[in-house]
């Protein structure tokens, strides 16, 4: 099997950005005031959790860009309602969405560097196992902690929104 670095980001991506729509549609429903939700943290030294939602649409977006070798969109950090948020999954989607897996040829060797890692640079597989994924979900699971620890209920299968499971042969 030759599974690229497109087949173990941009799925996983698409489908963990739709169980996040999942809790904040709940979340959403549930009728929780939005502002209290939006500004509110696990600890006072954590980003709020519309800065979570904010930083998992950023870190999808920015590894399939990155691994593609094209421009990261920028978004603004305007979102104010839990629709926002929604609205920013989708566009993140949409992006992410669009990246060609042939845009992916290269990926693993390709140099990748931000600008907090003060000039420093890693490749493209090391980016994607070490940087991008573990950030991507450390973000998604704490916005998931902070939607459940405002008494929504959601659960497990709302996060890992579906398996592709088979039947037996």
């Amino acid at each position: 099997m030759n599974d690229t670095l497109y087949d173990f980001t941009v799925p996983v991506f698409i489908k963990s950005l739709g169980g996040l729509k999942t809790v904040l549609a709940k979340a959403k429903d549930h009728g929780l005031d939005e502002a209290a939700l939006l500004a509110d943290r696990l600890a006072p030294d954590m980003f709020p959790f519309v800065k979570q939602v904010q930083i998992a649409c950023d870190n999808a977006k920015g590894a399939a860009a990155r691994l593609a070798g094209i421009d990261v969109p920028k978004f603004e950090d305007t979102e104010a309602t839990v629709d926002e948020l929604l609205g920013r999954i989708d566009k993140t989607l949409a992006f992410v969405e669009s990246v060609e897996k042939s845009a992916f040829d290269g990926a693993a060797e390709r140099t990748i560097s931000l600008p907090f890692w003060n000039g420093k640079h890693m490749k493209g597989y090391d980016y994607a196992r070490y940087y991008a994924l573990p950030n991507f979900f450390f973000h998604v699971t704490t916005a998931y902690g902070l939607v459940r620890k405002n008494s929504v209920t959601i659960g497990k299968a709302d996060y890992i929104n579906g398996l592709p499971l088979q039947e037996p042969a």
